[in-house]
């Protein structure tokens, strides 16, 4: 997963890390550690991660065009 793909979904929907850290239940610096250090989530921090986005997990596959 790359973060750029969440952050294109947080910007779609004028979201900080902060929300998508409340709606997905994912603590901010486990995110912080998935955005700055490039460390991959878990299968099941994926899923909470798409699942607050309200997207697949596919879509945060997706390379960048």
């Amino acid at each position: 997963m790359k973060w750029s793909n969440v952050q294109k979904f947080l910007d779609m929907k004028h979201w900080s890390q902060r929300v998508l850290s409340e709606k997905s239940g994912i603590p901010i610096t486990t995110l912080d550690k998935y955005k700055f250090y490039g460390n991959e989530p878990s299968f099941t921090n994926a899923c909470k991660i798409a699942d607050a986005l309200e997207i697949s997990l596919d879509e945060l596959r997706e390379e960048e065009n």
